[in-house]
């Protein structure tokens, strides 16, 4: 017993060995610091700070930072960097990579202005030190960043403009830091240049033209195998910080590197960002954030009054040059209180970079122990004001609607919209899911309904069985994205009309079909299923004919006929196509008429709609075969159609898809059929409407007179 009671005083002697025992501690710290801080109204990343504070080695002395810390550590700062770069809306970036750039200019010259002067005249430095601590303030790390992500407002403009201003001025920094080396050694010369641009020339063109082609053959080729993808990221995204580090500049600048690389090619409601957001958020970043706080040493405050007064000085200068940056910012492109706020938030903690380079600087001889002592204090107090700043601005976004991501449309139709996804080939499901699953809104609290309909015969009952069966296994592809799904079996007629049944009963917003199959001549005699479902049902019809991932197209070509801005579905269908491009980072291209383009950029507007862009004329729907020089292979074709009695149809759009078919074969296809009329008189219309079966008896005519036209022409 005594040899017991040994063992176990020794396994809890601080600081503490046991590698179990310490990693459960810290998963210990992670569930319950944020939770029990959270009910009184502090952010959970403090709570992480502070638990770093108290159990590291300036604290209780309960844990050292060894090389395993370390290692979670760096794994989740790069983390941070790297969902960072993936989650960036490019287009959005794009759209406004002015205000970054003019951002990143205020936040890496201000606080290099204001904090120069106070280190050499107020603290006594020397030049060197002086402008390597100021080069300090003006780099941030977006430790908040978890905090934006979690309350859903990472599509706010501001935003993008704190995120692309993050990367310039950190990498602006870091090459500072480089030069100052170099100046400090005296190796400043020709050669130095030389080697850095060489360095980072190379690595720009690993990331950008090599890695994307990697990555698209790999999640082509094992498209099934959904654990791989998740490998393969973590593989580029330290792989990515290697070669960062070997080209002259630090990590992060590697790994957000690797997210904006990998960017258009996970989607950002797709199984593999799910897995990456939580296995960061869950485990590799709040390791970060403790071992951040493992580093303050609050013993510092008491050595004198020089640690006191350059502690306050640094702590001062940094908060106030970042937050009169984001000041600057928002007087130069109006943007509201809230949205300063929030870029004051994301910009003002400091963390990673600042610590590679006060460390490189004191290793080196250029700082002394005081620069480092108020370093690690201004972490601390900096980190726990942008969380403040961060939580409080996000919220006020939120509360006021958030008009950077909200518009009409998608606040009317987020929390009700339902998409209905009937299947009959069940190796169509996976592509039709990974579809509807980025169409969907994450708001909406209906889930995407599978439908199978099986026919009312004897057997109908055992085929419900085998039916509900089979469409089991979806579901687990569906729940690696937390999207709900429900599965519904039917009995009918036949499958189009158990379609339109259900679509009423669920109040469905939207059908997302597969690309029929060919049909024989006396399928044509009897009606085309496709034909049925559009005359019988109003609901906004998706014809989906996916070939390749959705992450391999490069644009979404839609070509939009005359008049589909007064169907009553414009703004349905726009509204996704919007989100489509933004799920997917990529360009929109549009060929319609003028007025129609004018009308697509008045709701766009209205709506806040992002990356609805080009625009070129096209009016030749007879020489509908003109656009093959301009759609390439890895396009996304979108066709506007129509159905025969809404305001936007032409005859000439119903042999349109069958020349999609035949002639644009090597490109995904989609065609949709927008609601054309009030879904509250759906059912009114299809009993009114007494003129139906004359339409029926025209339109059989007319395809009898076609396939007897193709058997007498040889079956061309």
């Amino acid at each position: 017993m005594a040899d017991f009671f040994e063992h176990l005083v020794h396994e809890f002697a601080l600081p503490l060995q046991n590698p179990v025992l310490v990693f459960s501690l810290i998963l210990l710290i992670i569930l319950l610091s944020p939770v029990l801080l959270r009910r009184i109204k502090i952010p959970g990343i403090i709570g992480l700070i502070l638990s770093g504070v108290a159990i590291g080695p300036h604290g209780l002395g309960i844990l050292e930072k060894d090389n395993a810390i370390d290692l979670f550590s760096t794994i989740g700062l790069l983390y941070i960097m790297f969902i960072a770069g993936l989650e960036l809306d490019l287009n959005e970036f794009k759209a406004h990579r002015n205000k970054s750039l003019l951002f990143g200019l205020f936040t890496f010259a201000v606080p290099i202005g204001l904090g120069f002067p106070v280190c050499h005249y107020l603290l006594g430095y020397g030049v060197n030190a002086s402008f390597l601590t100021a080069s300090m303030f003006a780099t941030h790390t977006l430790v908040a960043y978890p905090i934006v992500s979690k309350m859903g407002v990472t599509k706010n403009q501001a935003v993008a403009v704190a995120v692309g201003g993050t990367i310039l001025t950190d990498t602006a920094v870091l090459i500072i830091l480089a030069v100052i080396m170099g100046n400090e050694a005296g190796t400043l010369d020709a050669e130095f240049w030389v080697r850095l641009g060489v360095s980072l020339a190379i690595f720009s063109a690993i990331m950008f033209l090599v890695v994307p082609r990697i990555a698209k053959w790999f999640f082509r080729v094992l498209e099934s195998e959904k654990h791989s993808h998740y490998i393969f990221v973590l593989s580029v995204v330290f792989f990515a910080a290697f070669l960062a580090e070997v080209a002259g500049v630090e990590p992060i600048i590697g790994a957000f590197v690797a997210g904006l690389a990998l960017n258009r090619l996970v989607p950002h409601s797709s199984a593999l960002m799910n897995r990456i957001e939580f296995m960061g958020n869950a485990l590799f970043i709040p390791f970060f954030l403790i071992s951040v706080g493992m580093l303050v040493d609050v013993g510092v405050l008491f050595q004198g009054p020089q640690a006191l007064i350059v502690a306050a000085a640094l702590t001062t200068v940094a908060l106030m040059s970042k937050w009169l940056a984001a000041l600057f910012t928002q007087w130069s492109f109006g943007f509201t209180g809230g949205q300063r706020q929030l870029i004051f938030g994301l910009s003002s903690a400091h963390a990673a970079a600042t610590l590679a380079v006060i460390l490189v600087g004191y290793r080196a001889g250029i700082l002394d122990d005081n620069i480092l002592n108020g370093t690690i204090l201004l972490i601390l107090v900096t980190c726990v004001a942008a969380s403040f700043a961060t939580e409080r601005a996000a919220r006020a976004i939120l509360a006021a609607g958030d008009p950077e991501t909200e518009g009409e449309v998608t606040r009317q139709y987020a929390k009700s919209e339902h998409i209905l996804l009937p299947i009959s080939n069940l190796a169509n499901i996976p592509p039709l899911l990974d579809f509807a699953v980025l169409l969907k809104d994450p708001r909406s609290v209906q889930p995407i309904s599978l439908l199978t309909v099986v026919s009312n015969d004897e057997d109908a009952e055992a085929n419900i069985l085998r039916a509900r069966a089979k469409l089991e296994d979806t579901v687990r592809q569906a729940s690696a994205t937390e999207t709900q799904v429900n599965i519904v079996a039917t009995i009918d007629h036949n499958p189009a009309s158990g379609i339109c049944r259900i679509s009423r009963e669920l109040m469905a917003d939207f059908v997302v079909l597969g690309w029929p199959a060919r049909v024989g001549f006396i399928d044509k005699l009897m009606g085309e299923k496709l034909g049925y479902l559009l005359s019988h049902s109003d609901k906004t019809t998706l014809v989906c004919q996916f070939s390749k991932p959705l992450v391999a197209h490069k644009r979404l070509f839609v070509v939009v006929p005359e008049l589909a801005e007064r169907e009553n579905g414009f703004g349905l269908w726009l509204n996704k196509v919007s989100r489509l491009s933004q799920e997917l980072s990529i360009p929109v291209t549009f060929r319609c008429t003028a007025k129609t383009w004018a009308a697509i950029e008045r709701f766009a507007q209205r709506a806040k709609l992002a990356g609805l862009g080009a625009f070129r004329e096209f009016e030749a729907w007879e020489d509908f075969l003109v656009l093959s020089r301009e759609v390439h292979p890895d396009d996304l074709l979108v066709l506007v159609s129509a159905r025969k009695d809404s305001p936007s149809y032409a005859p000439v759009l119903e042999g349109i898809p069958e020349k999609m078919e035949k002639y644009f074969a090597e490109n995904d296809r989609l065609v949709i059929y927008p609601q054309s009329f009030d879904q509250a008189l759906g059912g009114e219309r299809y009993e009114d409407f007494s003129s139906e079966p004359l339409t029926k008896g025209i339109d059989a005519v007319q395809r009898i007179g076609k396939g007897l036209g193709r058997v007498l022409r040889g079956g061309k």
